[in-house]
């Protein structure tokens, strides 16, 4: 009887494409991605005071375990915003996901087998009509760019695709000098941009032949942009530029915001952004239906404070009125149970997987959804706790000092 080779022995170099931390996950993209790309995934601003910051508070914060008592099944499913999630995290939109073929396509595949809900952004590579279809579970995001009449044609536009709710984003600035460099996007791609490029390209052939296989180019332009009628978005920098030349929002345009979105659809309205009490107060009283608390990931204002010592404050102040997300320095399981302990309703993720999109697509996206659902569950273990519902502060140890109270009056 013939016996079966073990799958490595047929190639011992060949890379296990399984990976089991978001961390491993950002050095597979590194090392698979051009370095403009990879740097692009980067981002954050000026000396990336927010981006490490965001990261290093998690580190501050530990727990206080039970060591008898645990169950032998635990839950982490609910409810947000309509929505039934297997898991309490969700999909940041990001723009122009570019990075794969697939972009926000995959990522949306990935959410779905997962369980979970995909925001989209206006700055999407792909259409929204084509990520609903991936995902129906997807919410829209929109920048406030361009004039109501627009806005309102953007709205409707995501509500006919099936989109199951609407994110606006204020908090974004598009900050440049950055310490360790900002990367050289083209404003396309085309035969002079891939010259120019091609020497960061030439050792990246897995990723290159991503695309020449599919017979597509990265696209830069934004679809969900699209004017009426017109078959072709705007590049990056078109929308960038529509975005710099539009009057900075007001809360009485927020309220305008949510109560178009309401009315026309019946879906949830969430704003994003928020890091301030009083913010958050406001936020209520503009009729959203969510807030999440966000300081654009590092990637807006450099030296906000940390969201994981903001999200308890705000949490308090809001949270028995509106759902309360969180945004911001998620890298492991454990993250998020601490974020949930605070008084968040779910979290959203950005750059860990955007970190798993390039390092190996749809399935790169799914495997850092199972790190976090592991991390979640094997939390939760350890606490002695056998559902996220029962989590508080009781189960972390925060040291004085630690939670900021912004804004409160």
């Amino acid at each position: 009887m013939a016996i079966a080779r073990p799958a490595w022995l047929a190639n011992p170099w060949k890379q296990n494409p399984w990976f089991e931390s978001v961390a491993v996950a950002q050095e597979r993209a590194r090392k698979r991605l051009p370095k403009p790309v990879y740097m692009a995934l980067v981002a954050g601003s000026e000396r990336g005071q927010t981006v490490a910051n965001n990261q290093a508070a998690f580190a501050e914060l530990g727990f206080a375990p039970h060591v008898v008592g645990a169950k032998a099944d635990r839950r982490m499913s609910r409810t947000v915003l309509g929505q039934d999630v297997s898991l309490p995290v969700i999909i940041s939109p990001t723009g122009v996901q570019a990075v794969h073929p697939d972009g926000e396509v995959a990522v949306a595949r990935a959410a779905a087998s997962r369980g979970t809900v995909m925001g989209l952004s206006n700055f999407a590579s792909k259409s929204v009509e084509e990520v609903v279809a991936a995902n129906p579970s997807t919410f829209f995001q929109m920048y406030w760019t361009g004039n109501r009449e627009t806005m309102v044609e953007r709205m409707e536009r995501a509500r006919a695709a099936g989109a199951q709710g609407l994110i606006a984003t204020t908090d974004w600035s598009f900050s440049v000098g950055r310490d360790w460099g900002s990367p050289e996007i083209p404003e396309r791609v085309n035969l002079k941009a891939i010259v120019r490029n091609s020497p960061a390209m030439a050792l990246k052939f897995s990723w290159w032949w991503s695309f020449l296989r599919t017979r597509r180019v990265p696209d830069l332009t934004a679809p969900n942009l699209a004017a009426r009628g017109a078959t072709k978005g705007p590049t990056f920098f078109g929308a960038y530029y529509e975005w710099m030349t539009t009057p900075p929002p007001q809360w009485e345009d927020i309220a305008w915001v949510a109560s178009t979105w309401q009315q026309m659809s019946g879906k949830p309205f969430v704003l994003k952004g928020v890091t301030r009490i009083d913010d958050a107060k406001r936020a209520v009283d503009a009729g959203v239906d969510a807030i999440s608390v966000s300081n654009h990931g590092g990637n807006n204002l450099d030296g906000t404070p940390p969201t994981i010592r903001l999200i308890r404050g705000i949490a308090e102040a809001v949270g028995g009125e509106i759902t309360v997300l969180f945004d911001g320095g998620i890298r492991r399981g454990s993250d998020v149970v601490k974020a949930l302990a605070l008084g968040a309703d779910a979290v959203m993720i950005g750059r860990a997987y955007l970190w798993g999109l390039g390092a190996n697509g749809q399935a790169g996206v799914e495997n850092v959804l199972d790190i976090l659902r592991s991390g979640i569950d094997s939390t939760l273990s350890g606490l002695g706790v056998q559902s996220i519902d029962e989590l508080t502060h009781e189960h972390l140890i925060i040291p004085e000092g630690f939670d900021l109270h912004l804004g409160r009056k």
